[in-house]
């Protein structure tokens, strides 16, 4: 590896050939303003194209200033980076930014989590300095998870990037020119008309609220407020190990005891694990891709508990709908038991249950809506609400996170195992099933139930495991961009894999669209991982078909993995949409 020296504010420092003015400064702890710059999970694909122009930097011998974000080092550099002529560039900026930007942060969903208003805040602006026309679009809002407000896009770009580049759903694009330019879609179509996922990627990327998730937590204060139904809520793992950030929390502190007290307080008459639907998954999923790799059918079996991931393949490639699992993702699994099952346990009509889910990811609100998702007229799901929801639902209410008692799941849907629990991350859910289709294929009991192969961030994880004498070729993906690589080789006749797990965010839901905000923070990542994990490990049970609750509902109602009755509550269909 060659290495460059050079200086940054009378500082030495070395780094590798290739590294960005920017990424060189932050080795020696030097802070540099940026809008545009991102680093996804992959640590590859990055924002640095310069655009937003707030991370410009004097380099001596160079008369203009440098946007350092994309602009490599050289060697003997002598960089300056907070002279006055930068800092007077900057502010500049960050004036004419904001002179065509709304002056309502405080109606704003991003207020005091923009970054523009944390800039100008850093800058000391305190009054727009040019004044004159200002962009003004229709919002967007007919998408069930995505609002676009672009009166308040500032044209950095990081939507595209990750629609585009990491992703690979091409639905966003800049359009126009100067004073004109904006971010859209092909042919200015409503959101809803293209071939968006619902993924959120880049929503959760955006610096300001251009972008935004459909806000439906106000539905649910209605609910509560109704005395005529039974509300009960769900909560998905991932949001357990991240909820906490917005609560001054250890990225990754395990919070499912405050979250499930703080959801008691809120008043839910019930609150359960979608874990527990994570459970039924993988006992459906497991048996399926037994079927199948016993018969040599329909292979490789793909996972389908990711809607994103759904809606993509159908919109890219619906010539292959006969891979995806036929199994309803666990959300939706949860809720078609939760109103047949549990409602005859306790003795309540369907009609006058209501199923909230708590979930990290927007396109869980896609989901929910789908036309197949319920029966007779009732949804399986109701409503619902991202992670970043519940948090300002708990601080309407004024509690206190750190200081709410611990508090248990409801039964009998609040049983869960460690199987159930690492859903949130990529490689869980193909972890889960190969530790039930050991034991279903084997008759034996699996005493390392750890798969470390398909652990990590890594965009594409393989591995082989034997199942009774049978190598089992598996995959893991995660990005709608690693998932486009497997279809193209399935397209090509490539494809070496009996098993595929697919999720459409890196990193998986860890890194959903409907998480606190982190910029896709790669550490803060890993320890959302180890939480999952270290619950994982915890769990006296880690193996789903050892869930007894799982056990009592087949005996009692759906009688059998696979059964008749199974697929009619637990299992849907596809097609292009």
């Amino acid at each position: 590896m060659t290495m460059v020296n050079l200086t940054i504010n009378n500082k030495k420092v070395e780094v590798p050939k290739g590294t960005s003015i920017l990424d060189a400064a932050k080795k020696l702890n030097i802070e540099i303003p940026t809008l545009c710059n991102m680093h996804m999970v992959d640590g590859q694909t990055r924002n640095c194209k310069g655009t937003c122009r707030i991370c410009v930097v004097e380099v001596e011998g160079k008369g203009s200033l440098i946007p350092s974000c994309s602009v490599d080092v050289s060697e003997g550099m002598n960089v300056k980076t907070h002279t006055p002529r930068v800092l007077k560039a900057r502010r500049t900026i960050l004036d004419l930014l904001l002179s065509d930007h709304p002056q309502d942060c405080l109606k704003c969903e991003k207020n005091l989590k923009c970054e523009l208003q944390k800039l100008a805040m850093d800058f000391g602006i305190e009054r727009i300095k040019y004044e004159g026309e200002i962009s003004r679009y229709p919002i967007d809002s007919s998408s069930p998870s995505i609002i676009r407000d672009m009166d308040k896009c500032i044209l950095c770009r990081r939507c595209v990037t990750a629609c585009n580049d990491v992703q690979k759903v091409h639905a966003l694009t800049n359009v126009e020119r100067g004073f004109n330019s904006v971010i859209s879609t092909f042919f200015n179509k409503p959101l809803s008309e293209t071939e968006c996922t619902y993924c959120g990627q880049c929503l959760a990327v955006c610096p300001t609220g251009a972008l935004r998730e459909v806000r439906d937590y106000d539905k649910v204060w209605d609910v509560l407020g109704d005395k005529n139904k039974f509300v009960l809520v769900q909560t998905a793992p991932a949001v357990r190990v991240a909820l906490g950030e917005e609560f001054g929390f250890e990225s990754g502190a395990i919070t499912t005891g405050k979250m499930v007290g703080a959801l008691k307080t809120l008043g839910f008459n019930g609150v359960y694990d979608t874990n527990f639907g994570a459970d039924l998954t993988i006992m459906e999923e497991a048996y399926e891709f037994v079927d199948r790799f016993t018969k040599g059918e329909n292979l490789p079996l793909i996972t389908s508990c990711c809607p994103a991931w759904v809606k993509f393949i159908e919109d890219k490639y619906p010539e292959y709908l006969n891979l995806p699992s036929s199994c309803k993702s666990p959300q939706q699994m949860f809720g078609a038991i939760a109103k047949t099952y549990l409602a005859k346990k306790l003795n309540i009509e369907p009609k006058d249950i209501v199923v909230v889910s708590v979930m990290p990811c927007v396109a869980k609100k896609y989901e929910a809506k789908r036309e197949e998702m319920g029966r007779d007229g009732i949804r399986d799901v109701d409503v619902v609400i991202t992670t970043r929801e519940l948090a300002k639902m708990i601080k309407e209410t004024g509690i206190n996170l750190k200081d709410i008692e611990d508090a248990n799941f409801d039964n009998p849907l609040g049983e869960s195992t460690g199987a159930g629990v690492i859903f949130g991350t990529t490689g869980g859910v193909m972890e889960a099933a190969l530790r039930t289709a050991y034991e279903v294929v084997t008759g034996k009991t699996l005493e390392n139930v750890n798969f470390e192969q398909v652990r990590g961030l890594q965009g594409i994880k393989e591995a082989n495991v034997n199942l009774n004498g049978k190598e089992v070729r598996i995959a893991v993906a995660s990005s709608l961009g690693n998932a486009k690589k497997i279809m193209e080789d399935i397209k090509n006749g490539k494809c070496k894999y009996d098993f595929i797990e697919i999720m459409a965010c890196p990193g998986g839901c860890i890194d959903g669209g409907g998480q606190p905000f982190i910029k896709s923070n790669r550490e803060i990542l890993k320890k959302r991982m180890e939480g999952l994990y270290t619950e994982d490990t915890n769990n006296k049970l880690r193996k789903s078909h050892d869930n007894p609750v799982i056990k009592e509902v087949y005996n009692e109602f759906l009688e059998n993995p696979n059964s008749h009755k199974a697929h009619e509550l637990l299992h849907t269909h596809y097609g292009k949409k």
